[in-house]
C-alpha cells in the first residue's frame, strides 16, 4: 500500500517585485569616465534635478538607498584621477548622482523560487498546543539565472498548515566583514584540491605566518603583483589565491529587518554565478549549544566550491570554504549532532551515490564510505540526499532523491542505523513523491527536489520544488512511512 501523501494547498511562487540595488557597470572604465564627465558638466540645478527624482522613485523601494550609492560612486571614483577632479570635493548629493548612474536594480526572484529546507525558527514564543514557527530558505534565481538565498518564516498549526508571515516591501542585503583568520596549511591544501600548482603560490605564502588575517594576504598579494614581473599564466594563480580568500567572509543583518527580507546575495567571485541548494539543519552539540549550519554550493559559472554557513540567529552569518577530497561535488548534508564525538555528513561524492563522511571538524573531511548506490528503476541514474537526515527511534531518516528514465527526479527515503550510519537499515523501493501533472512543468520539467524537513505532529513535513520553477509542501504520516520501510520496505 502506498503512503499517503497529503499535499498542501500552500505554493512559493516567483515574485519579480523583490528587488535589490546592484553595482552596474556599462562597458569597460572609458565608457564609465564618459558618463561622470557628462554628469560633472551638468549645472548644479540639473544634477539635483536628477537627485531629487531618482530618490523619490526608487528611495521607497530600497532601504539605504543612499549608502548605495556611496558605495557604487567609491568603486568608479578612481576615474576622476584623470578628471582633474578630487571626490572629496564633490557634495554627497553629486556623488549619489555619480553612484545612481552606476547601480541597476535586480529582481533577485523573478525566475525561480525552488529548491527549499525548513529547521525551527530559534524564536518559540507566542505559540498556542502543537504550533511550530519554521524558518523556510529558497534558491531564487532572477536574470542571468544567478541564485540567491532567502528566506520566509511561518507557523505551522496542529494540522500542520502552514500561515506565512507576510514579506516587507523591501529586501535587505547584509553589510559584509571581512576579518577571517586562515591557516596556512589548510589554504595550501585547499589550493591543491583545486588544482592550482605554481612557484609562484611560494612567492605570495612563504612571507606569511602559520595564520594570517585577509589584510596581511593583500599585502603579499600587492607585494608580489609590484615586485614580480609575471606572466599572465602566474597571474591568474595569484586570482585563485584571491578567489579562495574571499570565499571566507561574514554578513550582518539590521536588527530591523524580517527573515523574509533578508537575502544572502552572492558576495564572493567563487560564487558569482549563484548559491545554490543550501540544506539547513539545526546542530546540537554535545553541550546543548545550537547552532544553524547549511552546506551549499557556490558557483561562478565554470567552477563549484562547496561551502559552509553558521549561524546561530539568522541575522549574522559566517560564510567559509569545506575542505577535503570527498567534497569536491554537490549534495553535502550535515547530521544534526555529532556520532560518537564527530561530525558526520551525508555526500554524493562522485555524483553516483550515497556516502558517508565522518570528521573532527565540521569544515575538513577527507574519509567516506560508500553505504547506497541505484538499485532501483526510479533511480538508476543517480541517487543523493535530500536535506540532513532526521533522528527518530528507529534510526536515521534520510530522504533522497532519484532519477530515473527521462530524467524524472523522484523523492525516496532510507534508515541509517543510529550508532553507525554506514549500516543502512531499509530504503524504499518505490518513490515516496514524483511530480503529479501540475507539478511536471516548469524550468526543468519531471523534478520534485527538496533540501530539508522537519517532524512535526507525527508527520514528515516535506517542503520542495515543484520542476525547478515553484515551491510547495507535503505531509507523510510517520507511522505509515514507517511501516513502508521497515515492512515491505525492509532490505
Amino acid at each position: 500500500m502506498a503512503v499517503t501523501l497529503k499535499r498542501k494547498t500552500v505554493q512559493f511562487c516567483p515574485d519579480h517585485r523583490r528587488v535589490i540595488a546592484r553595482f552596474f557597470l556599462p562597458g569597460d572604465e572609458n565608457r564609465a569616465r564618459a558618463i561622470i564627465e557628462r554628469v560633472l558638466a551638468l549645472t548644479g540645478k540639473e544634477q539635483m534635478l536628477i537627485f531629487n527624482h531618482v530618490f523619490r522613485q526608487f528611495s521607497g523601494r530600497h532601504r539605504n538607498l543612499t549608502r548605495v550609492f556611496e558605495e557604487n560612486f567609491k568603486r568608479v571614483e578612481h576615474l576622476l584621477d584623470t578628471l582633474t577632479v578630487k571626490g572629496e570635493t564633490l557634495s554627497k548629493e553629486i556623488q549619489h548622482v555619480i553612484g545612481a548612474y552606476f547601480t541597476k536594480e535586480y529582481s533577485i526572484e523573478s525566475a525561480a523560487f525552488f529548491n527549499p529546507s525548513i529547521v525551527e525558527d530559534p524564536y518559540q514564543g507566542s505559540l498556542q498546543e502543537n504550533q511550530k514557527r519554521v524558518i523556510l530558505s529558497f534558491r531564487a534565481t532572477g536574470e542571468g539565472h544567478v541564485s540567491s538565498l532567502v528566506f520566509r518564516s511561518a507557523i505551522v498549526d496542529e494540522h500542520n498548515d502552514f500561515h506565512i508571515d507576510p514579506v516587507g516591501d523591501s529586501v535587505d542585503v547584509p553589510e559584509i566583514i571581512t576579518r577571517h583568520e586562515y591557516d596556512k596549511r589548510r589554504f595550501l591544501a585547499k589550493l591543491t584540491e583545486m588544482h592550482i600548482k605554481d612557484d609562484v603560490i611560494s612567492l605570495v605564502m612563504d612571507p606569511l605566518g602559520d595564520r594570517f588575517n585577509y589584510g596581511q594576504l593583500q599585502g603579499a598579494i600587492a607585494h608580489t603583483l609590484k615586485h614580480q614581473n609575471l606572466t599572465h599564466a602566474c597571474r591568474t594563480v595569484v586570482q585563485a589565491i584571491n578567489w579562495l580568500a574571499r570565499s571566507h567572509y561574514e554578513v550582518t543583518f539590521s536588527w530591523d529587518t524580517a527573515i523574509c527580507d533578508r537575502v544572502l546575495f552572492p558576495i564572493s567571485f567563487a560564487e558569482s554565478n549563484g548559491i545554490e541548494d543550501a540544506r539547513f539543519v539545526q546542530f546540537v552539540e554535545e553541550d546543548h549549544a545550537v547552532t544553524y549550519y547549511a552546506t551549499y554550493t557556490a558557483y561562478d559559472g565554470y567552477a563549484i566550491l562547496p561551502k559552509l554557513i553558521a549561524t546561530t540567529d539568522f541575522y549574522h552569518f559566517k560564510i567559509m570554504p569545506i575542505h577535503g577530497e570527498n567534497v569536491q561535488n554537490k549534495g553535502l548534508a550535515l547530521f544534526p549532532r555529532r556520532i560518537k564525538g564527530k561530525y558526520a555528513m551525508l555526500s554524493r561524492m562522485d555524483g553516483i551515490n550515497n556516502y558517508l563522511m565522518l570528521s573532527e571538524e565540521v569544515t575538513l573531511w577527507n574519509s567516506a564510505r560508500r553505504i547506497l548506490g541505484p538499485q532501483h528503476p526510479w533511480e538508476f541514474v543517480q541517487v543523493g540526499n535530500a536535506g540532513s537526515p532526521i533522528e527518530t527511534k528507529h534510526g536515521w531518516l534520510v530522504i533522497t532523491h532519484g532519477v530515473g528514465p527521462m530524467r524524472t527526479y523522484s523523492l525516496g527515503a532510507m534508515l541509517l542505523d543510529l550508532d553507525d550510519p554506514t549500516q543502512v537499515v531499509a530504503h524504499l523501493k518505490r518513490p515516496l513523491l514524483v511530480a503529479n501533472e501540475k507539478e511536471r512543468e516548469g524550468y526543468v520539467p519531471n523534478v520534485v527536489y527538496s533540501c530539508g524537513s522537519i517532524i512535526h505532529n507525527n508527520e514528515l513535513i516535506i517542503p520542495y520544488a515543484m520542476s525547478d520553477y515553484a515551491s510547495t509542501v507535503v505531509c507523510v504520516p510517520l507511522d505509515e512511512l514507517f511501516d513502508e520501510l521497515l515492512g515491505t520496505g525492509k532490505r
